[in-house]
């Protein structure tokens, strides 16, 4: 199906296994430290974007709208998840609504994206940040995908803060099924949208999200998307590292591929929306009001890890 990527060699696959180290340990860090946060994402963004409007620094990526929006609303959703951790906001009944907010509004972005790729670019071309593009029936797919990734957020309000030392923002309603669709979407999307960087930008940053819920602190996956995010959406507006030819893994770019992606994306967050109506129906739950998912093994786990 032509899904393998090119540019595999043993410098390229050992720096990609590098590149998410480094992404699963700025966020481990910082997780770990509220003073490393704040100098990370506070401190560092300024610095960056002084360097990069000086010319100091850049990328193609500064060249689109999409990568500022990205670069700003992941930060947003940093300092929102900090503001929860570490102040007393994190108790108010009402901050539970920022996480499921900024993720909804991260998530339209993408689904707008789709939408005007599909709209604009109708052949094979090369967008103005130098990414390799086409639109097609697969764009349409994945933004239906990524608007069942919006409707499928449930149980925002028992979002709570970790009892132990990290203060970690815990949403025990998000469980496997919702990461693994979010992560099927997401991967759809870089592939139909931002092609070139897919590997880096999609492939490598949402491993490390995966690797960081299930192996470092589970319950806390979207603190993690986020912090990770942030840094990687930082690092690429601030250094065209794919001029380097150890970043030089790229997907095979073709119809085949973009349908194929885009379609596992859609019938698995159906799966996702079928699952979740046929709990709320059982259980004659409201997902907007409460949680729908404390039965599982996986909330169970969540709960329990975070000593709550």
């Amino acid at each position: 199906m032509g899904l393998v990527p090119e540019g595999l060699t043993v410098g390229s696959v050992v720096i990609f296994i590098l590149f998410v180290a480094v992404l699963l340990g700025v966020n481990e860090v910082t997780r770990r430290s509220k003073v490393l946060s704040i100098a990370v994402y506070c401190v560092l963004p300024v610095v960056l974007a002084v360097l990069v409007f000086i010319g100091v620094l850049g990328s193609p990526t500064g060249r689109t709208w999409f990568g500022w929006v990205k670069v700003v609303s992941a930060l947003i959703g940093v300092y929102g998840f900090l503001l929860i951790r570490f102040t007393r906001l994190g108790k108010r009944k009402f901050a539970a609504i920022f996480p499921v907010t900024i993720l909804s509004l991260n998530i339209a972005e993408a689904v707008y994206r789709e939408f005007e790729v599909f709209a604009t670019y109708k052949i094979l071309e090369v967008d103005a940040g130098g990414i390799l593009i086409q639109g097609g029936v697969w764009n349409i797919l994945n933004a239906v995908a990524g608007i069942l990734c919006i409707v499928t957020l449930t149980g925002f309000v028992g979002i709570k803060v970790s009892r132990d030392q990290s203060r970690d923002m815990v949403w025990p309603d998000m469980t496997w099924m919702y990461i693994i669709g979010y992560t099927l979407w997401n991967l759809a999307y870089v592939y139909n949208c931002i092609s070139t960087r897919s590997m880096y930008a999609g492939f490598g940053i949402l491993l490390a999200a995966l690797i960081a819920e299930y192996i470092f602190k589970r319950g806390v996956w979207l603190q993690h998307r986020a912090q990770i995010l942030s840094f990687y959406a930082m690092f690429s507006l601030s250094i065209d590292y794919q001029q380097n030819e150890l970043f030089q893994i790229l997907p095979a770019y073709n119809v085949s591929g973009l349908m194929t992606i885009s379609i596992i994306a859609f019938i698995f967050n159906v799966g996702v929306f079928a699952y979740m109506m046929f709990i709320i129906i059982r259980d004659r739950k409201n997902p907007l009001k409460e949680e729908i998912y404390s039965f599982t093994k996986y909330y169970k786990k969540s709960m329990s890890v975070n000593n709550l």
